[in-house]
């Protein structure tokens, strides 16, 4: 796994997260415990930080990105999911950001909410707490009494999932010219 120093910033991240090899994580970035960051995903804490939360997970090709008036935190028990952009903003506790989404600086999504695939939220949104978020620009759509039960399915199945790609038995290079 590609993690890189900057200057004097590098990468500090909890023995029990999971990044995956292809993975780039670059300068200013917490992870927190049971968490992960997978394939070709790249976290470039360059000119600010980048604060990943506990049992969180960042999907496989997602940029996650700051400017020096905006860092990036993403909270607890967020799924951001296949190919996002998430660009100095602020991800609270319990979201799921849809595949393909775009969350830009100084917006902030609030607790319990769905970004929806594809959407695309753009500089200084304010999203409130349980809102459901589609389209471009990303506007709510709806609203829920609780977080939506699909979030901490996602988040309690990627958890597993890190389990496995965790285990030396379960994932490990293969040797092509021994097949």
């Amino acid at each position: 796994m590609p993690v890189y120093k900057l200057s004097d910033k590098q990468p500090i991240i909890d023995a029990t997260s999971f990044i995956a090899p292809t993975a780039s994580l670059i300068g200013d970035i917490v992870i927190g415990k049971h968490s992960s960051v997978w394939f070709n995903t790249v976290l470039r804490g360059d000119m600010n930080r980048i604060q990943i939360g506990d049992d969180t997970n960042i999907q496989d090709f997602t940029m996650g990105h700051v400017d020096s008036q905006f860092p990036l935190t993403v909270g607890n028990n967020v799924t951001v999911g296949h190919h996002c952009m998430i660009h100095g903003c602020t991800i609270e506790d319990e979201c799921l950001i849809g595949i393909g989404a775009s969350v830009l600086n100084g917006a902030i999504i609030g607790r319990g909410s769905i970004v929806a695939s594809g959407a695309i939220v753009l500089e200084n949104t304010k999203i409130p707490p349980f809102s459901l978020v589609v389209g471009i620009p990303g506007k709510v759509k709806r609203t829920f009494d609780e977080t939506p039960d699909i979030i901490p399915y996602s988040t309690k199945a990627y958890q597993e999932l890190a389990r496995k790609y965790t285990d030396p038995n379960e994932f490990f290079t293969v040797d092509n010219d021994k097949h």
